[in-house]
């Protein structure tokens, strides 16, 4: 891997990505970050539709950051990816990797031709046939990984990585904090939710939830009959504050609080099923990232329905920041770098 590698974040509208120095040091150093505005209709769920438009989005990324390295790491993180626990024969993980194929067809929504296959592994025990090794089962559609490898291929860059958005952040912001015990890291993004359980910097559990952000943009857009930039304003002055200033902001806070309401429900029922799964643990805390979570009283009423201490990731500890990087500017873009800086440091953590 060169000196500096840069994690590259596809959004539904937006592209970001951060140029880290060093990113297997112990202190890696920030030094360059940008986005730009993606073409509307060319990536949908973080997945690129129009190549070429992306591409071209990109190389205006590289010229407006100045960023000095084409070597990039990729993301992946919507419904196309499927994380499912599977335990299998003890083996070397090339072997584990080549029956793959045999073992999983049946857990799968495509078939296994279609798919690109990861297996992480867990923990050890012993089964009915001697020493097995527990684990997460990895799929996505390969169709959708290789469409955002091809968009950064025209863009005359390397993708040296695809790594499973989930997993990427959550070594950010519980391994290399070196957080002990179980914890629950929930990252609400625009279209997508991911939630994964960490116990002692080992990921148990993985779901991604398929609402986000947009979804309360979106309802408000439709029920209010207004255009979708109003919505949004609507969203993030309100938040889930009750308000009947005007009979009209009234209805909208009745629509935020719905909608959001849905996906705490989905939140605490994930974590409670895994509680209920593993008794002899105990999830300590909620660590919090994502666009969607700076929604006004969300972080509290996540810590009411699932009656655990909720707390805002911090993804720039242990991170320098270069001499044309002003700390203070790149800390108010904290929720829209947190992936991108996942991606790039996730796997040196």
């Amino acid at each position: 891997m060169s000196k500096s590698i840069v994690g590259v974040d596809i959004g539904t509208a937006s592209l970001r990505a951060v140029e880290i120095a060093n990113p297997t040091s112990s202190k890696p150093t920030l030094v360059r970050y940008g986005e730009v505005p993606l073409p509307e209709g060319s990536v949908s769920r973080g997945e690129v539709i129009e190549a070429l438009t992306v591409a071209q989005s990109m190389k205006s990324l590289w010229s407006q950051a100045g960023f000095k390295s084409k070597q990039v790491v990729l993301g992946m993180g919507n419904q196309r990816v499927l994380a499912r626990d599977l335990t299998v024969a003890k083996a070397s993980k090339a072997r584990i990797h080549e029956a793959l194929p045999f073992q999983v067809q049946d857990m799968l929504p495509i078939p296994v031709a279609d798919a690109l296959l990861d297996f992480y592994p867990v923990s050890e025990g012993i089964g009915e046939h001697g020493p097995v090794i527990n684990g997460l089962l990895i799929a996505a559609v390969k169709d959708a990984v290789l469409g955002n490898v091809r968009a950064s291929k025209l863009a005359g860059l390397t993708a040296v990585g695809v790594d499973l958005i989930p997993f990427a952040v959550s070594r950010l912001l519980v391994n290399r904090q070196h957080m002990a015990g179980t914890v629950a890291l929930i990252d609400i993004g625009a279209a997508t939710t991911s939630v994964v359980l960490v116990s002692n910097g080992v990921p148990q559990f993985v779901r991604l939830i398929p609402s986000g952000g947009d979804d309360v943009t979106a309802d408000l857009a439709s029920r209010l009959e207004i255009p979708r930039d109003l919505a949004e304003g609507a969203k993030r002055t309100l938040g889930l504050v009750a308000s009947r200033a005007t009979q009209e902001d009234a209805t909208a806070s009745q629509v935020i609080f719905e909608t959001t309401n849905e996906l705490l429900g989905s939140l605490r029922n994930t974590v409670s099923y895994y509680a209920n799964t593993r008794p002899t643990e105990t999830v300590s805390h909620i660590v919090l990232s994502g666009g969607g979570a700076q929604l006004q009283g969300l972080p509290e009423a996540l810590a009411e329905v699932t009656r655990i201490r909720v707390v805002a990731a911090d993804p720039f500890q242990g991170l320098a920041f270069g001499r044309s990087v002003s700390e203070q500017d790149v800390r108010a873009k904290t929720t829209s770098l947190t992936v991108a800086l996942g991606l790039a440091l996730g796997s040196a953590a």
